[in-house]
């Protein structure tokens, strides 16, 4: 395993102004939202606080505790005490509303109390009580508040009773319990957690789950762990799962564990990831599709499905140390992750498609602009808590090195074992490749870096086999890494894409919108001269379009050529554009 490192990220760097934008726009909007959506008015009707009726999904709970997850991270970054008088009251309203026993859920308490622990496919107990751990651990590892810690601990303490090893088997529909417990094992050092996390993922697959007529892949529970080799069903529990998955190898060391998360990473980032970092082709149980199935305008790309595997892949690094994991990480902060929410920070996209057609007008599934806030709301607290976390997601540490996985305009505090001070990192990439690299204070004498080197900048360089420069520091040290404009292919058999192609330029993702282009130009009538090297400006086509809906085979043809701009995919809908496109057809293919 790769111990991670934090970073201080600059607001000078994209990242680093993104955190900033996190914490003075999108954490108060969270917080704002909490109160409007009646999230805290379901805790207080629990306790006769509150005569409202309950509001939201029955997992509403666990949008409080992201929300506080993503301010303990902002205190770790930033040590502020702005929302202390906010986490008092919060913290205090979910002590009273946990009972006796332990227990804290608001639905199972208001509204269905006969349902409790009856139901664990649908009633998301397990799944609110991992966000409760995880905020938890972060403030009290971001704050040193453990007043939510003894919260989540309480609950825990029933989870063991109820469900530990020799007691009553279950699992929860949605996982996200797993990765929790084994977390909560890391910050008490309580073996139980960690053996009741095992318990679970054992579990698995075992038919537990009432499945009904959603089938059991769509629960993850069609197969034990261990003989699951694909990704199905809804993809966001299959991502949450496999994080919890590898987090116990990473304690256990069991091989077989991440043998399996091998092969379902590859099936999942060589067959089913659209090319922003976005996963779940079917909007019927939010669900992966078969192989090769990337319809781009019928994506559902949930953002917390970005989320999700982002943390999976995270894990997968610390494991392996190969740098394909970290790339994909990268794919998806400055594309899919970056695309949900505005430049204003207070506007979000549950689903992200890849092309919106003209005449789309189903505003759920097809979204023309962001939302200030969704009746299911997992994802914008999702994106909070994850933003202000990025610094954790930079660099990690070696025997004898330090391991560059993001590039970010940074400060990295070194570890007593590799020197001592601080490796600054500046760049304002992605905007351009260059990063400079220097040690104020001094590294152990042996100490290299070792600098992820992208597939799509590996002509210059050459990296060792797990995808790393590794050199010997020294002043002004830098990196040049190729950001070069190019076009992108997708396998053959992805059936959508044929005889398409997509802009790409560093990291980033661009597309065209229909608002960029002249008047009277369609945006489906376009066709990408590749033999014109790409740039802001495209060159393009326009297709003659035929009358009828079908004709005789021959060439197609097409007019004389036009420039069009190309803008990254994380921008796009922000003019109120009516429809656009990542892929378009080629004029070679």
């Amino acid at each position: 395993m790769l111990p991670p490192l934090t970073a201080k990220l600059s607001p000078h760097g994209v990242l680093g102004a993104w955190q900033q934008r996190n914490a003075e726009a999108t954490i108060p909007h969270c917080i704002t939202q909490l109160e409007t959506s009646g999230v805290l008015d379901n805790f207080r009707r629990v306790v006769g606080e509150s005569g409202a009726a309950y509001r939201g999904f029955v997992f509403a709970d666990s949008d409080l505790y992201k929300v506080i997850e993503a301010v303990a991270w902002e205190i770790g970054r930033s040590g502020t005490d702005r929302w202390d008088a906010w986490l008092d009251e919060v913290i205090g309203l979910v002590g009273r509303v946990q009972d006796s026993t332990g227990y804290v859920m608001t639905w199972i308490q208001g509204v269905h109390p006969e349902k409790r622990f009856a139901e664990l496919e649908w009633t998301h107990e397990m799944y609110v009580l991992g966000h409760l751990i995880q905020a938890a651990v972060a403030l009290d590892r971001a704050a040193g508040r453990d007043d939510l810690l003894r919260i989540a601990r309480r609950f825990t303490d029933l989870l063991h009773r109820h469900f530990g090893p020799g007691r009553e088997e279950g699992v929860c529909g949605h996982p996200e319990i797993e990765t929790a417990l084994v977390e909560l094992y890391r910050h008490t050092g309580e073996e139980r957690d960690l053996t009741l996390a095992q318990r679970m993922i054992d579990l698995r697959g075992l038919g537990l789950l009432k499945t009904g007529h959603f089938g059991a892949q769509y629960f993850q529970d069609h197969l034990p762990v261990r003989q699951a080799r694909t990704a199905v069903g809804h993809a966001v529990r299959q991502l949450y799962l496999n994080a919890g998955v590898t987090d116990l190898y990473l304690e256990t060391g069991e091989k077989e564990l991440l043998e399996v998360q091998r092969a379902q990473w590859e099936n999942v980032h060589q067959r089913k990831m659209y090319i922003t970092g976005a996963y779940g082709s079917r909007h019927r149980d939010e669900a992966f599709g078969d192989d090769y199935e990337l319809p781009s305008d019928r994506a559902y790309a949930e953002t917390c499905a970005s989320i999700a595997d982002l943390h999976w892949s995270w894990r997968m690094l610390l494991a392996t140390g190969e740098s394909r994991y970290a790339d994909v990480i990268e794919r998806e902060i400055h594309n899919a992750i970056a695309a949900s929410v505005d430049a204003s920070g207070t506007r979000f996209f549950y689903s992200n498609p890849l092309q919106l057609r003209p005449d789309r007008y189903d505003e759920e599934n097809a979204p023309r602009e962001r939302a200030a806030w969704y009746a299911c709301a997992c994802c914008p607290p999702n994106v909070a808590r994850l933003v202000a976390q990025f610094g954790a997601y930079v660099a990690s540490e070696g025997e004898d090195e330090v391991r560059i996985h993001q590039y970010a305009d940074a400060d990295i505090d070194l570890p007593a074992h590799l020197g001592e001070g601080v490796l600054e990192m500046r760049t304002d990439y992605p905007s351009s490749g260059t990063v400079e690299l220097s040690v104020r204070g001094r590294l152990t004498p042996g100490v290299r870096l070792a600098l992820r080197i992208p597939d799509w900048s590996r002509g210059a360089l050459t990296p060792d086999e797990d995808g790393y420069l590794r050199v010997d520091p020294r002043p002004g040290f830098r990196l040049e890494l190729d950001v070069r404009p190019r076009w992108t292919r997708a396998h053959p058999r992805v059936d959508a894409l044929r005889g398409c192609v997509a802009l790409e330029r560093g990291p980033i993702v661009y597309c065209v919108e229909q608002s960029s282009l002249p008047e009277g130009v369609a945006i489906d009538d376009l066709v990408i001269d590749v033999t014109v090297p790409p740039g802001p400006e495209l060159t393009v086509h326009l297709v003659e379009a035929p009358a009828g809906l079908y004709q005789a085979a021959e060439r197609v043809t097409t007019s004389t050529a036009l420039a069009v701009p190309a803008v990254p995919f994380a921008t796009w809908g922000s003019t109120g554009s009516r429809a656009m496109r990542v892929w378009l057809p080629a004029n070679d293919l």
